[in-house]
């Protein structure tokens, strides 16, 4: 019913709905369009997601478990890391199997982080493989977004990242011709300043919107910049499809559960819309004040009691 009548174009209607009471003097018409309503119909839009790396050990001892323990906390849509690509399995599992846990457990996998740095350096042949590879594991989960995580060290310069962009143009092309989309996820040495400039600058400028969506780690954005979320976002409105949304703690500024650091989320979360989201995903990639399963279920409390309203 929800998704018929946001076909029909509900959102707007709602978002109107004092106007709508008034031409049509229908009494109900506030108890049906309540703020409660909106809430649910606004919701209904994103899954709260996770990404599987903040529980990465519980995920290499039993993964079907741990996915079944994540959705009792309310998790149903997720993000892989570590796929296989010569072996063509994720967390042990051949694609097709892994599919099956998810479809069993009435859970999806909405996006991946792939090892695209080991290929940096490579020919565009071996990259063309390992994209060919992970497009095959993405299809085989029913996957929307292929994500580009990370670089190691000696990697972070500015001339990488320029020999970079037209790598990511290039692979983000492959991997829209197969129907899918790709993305870069973002940590802090994209922000660091280099006489003006910074990698992160170069990622937008350098590389087709079309082509190379951005998924934006909040954590590393504060951790590392002087640039608010909302303002980053407005510099590319409708390219930040995915959101990776994880705490910051008050003194070491590591990792923490959410509502137990810094970034005030209730009020800097952007607008979704002018973001261009797709999906967000929860995530805690260490420092754990218990342990990952019971940072999981935390976390995941304190968004929907929180958060969950403002997306």
């Amino acid at each position: 019913m929800v998704d018929y009548l946001s076909s029909l174009g509900i959102i707007r209607i709602i978002m109107n709905r004092r106007n709508f009471i008034e031409k049509t003097g229908a009494i109900g018409a506030s108890a049906i369009f309540s703020n409660q309503m909106v809430n649910m119909l606004i919701k209904s839009n994103y899954k709260m997601g996770y990404q599987l790396y903040s529980i990465r050990d519980a995920m290499a001892k039993d993964p079907v478990a741990t996915l079944k323990a994540l959705k009792k906390m309310g998790y149903h849509d997720f993000e892989t890391y570590g796929y296989d690509p010569s072996e063509d399995t994720f967390y042990g599992y051949k694609s097709a199997e892994f599919m099956k846990v998810l479809e069993d457990l009435e859970l999806t996998a909405t996006s991946g982080h792939y090892g695209f740095a080991s290929y940096l350096n490579k020919s565009d042949d071996d990259m063309k493989w390992f994209v060919d590879k992970c497009i095959k594991g993405a299809k085989a989960l029913d996957m929307r977004y292929i994500t580009w995580p990370w670089i190691s060290d000696e990697q972070r310069t500015l001339d990488n990242y320029k020999l970079m962009a037209s790598k990511l143009n290039g692979i983000g092309e492959q991997i829209n011709k197969a129907g899918l989309s790709f993305a870069y996820h973002n940590h802090g040495f994209e922000f660091i300043d280099h006489d003006g400039d910074t990698c992160y600058d170069i990622i937008i400028r350098e590389t087709d919107p079309s082509l190379v969506k951005l998924q934006l780690d909040m954590y590393w954005l504060r951790h590392s910049s002087n640039i608010s979320i909302k303002e980053l976002i407005k510099r590319q409105p409708g390219r930040f499809t995915m959101w990776h949304i994880k705490d910051m703690d008050k003194v070491s500024r590591d990792y923490t559960e959410l509502g137990n650091g810094s970034i005030d989320y209730i009020n800097e979360l952007p607008d979704p819309k002018e973001s261009g989201l797709e999906f967000y995903y929860l995530e805690q990639g260490g420092n754990y004040a218990h342990n990952s399963t019971r940072s999981a279920a935390d976390s995941a409390s304190y968004f929907k009691q929180h958060l969950s309203k403002l997306i």
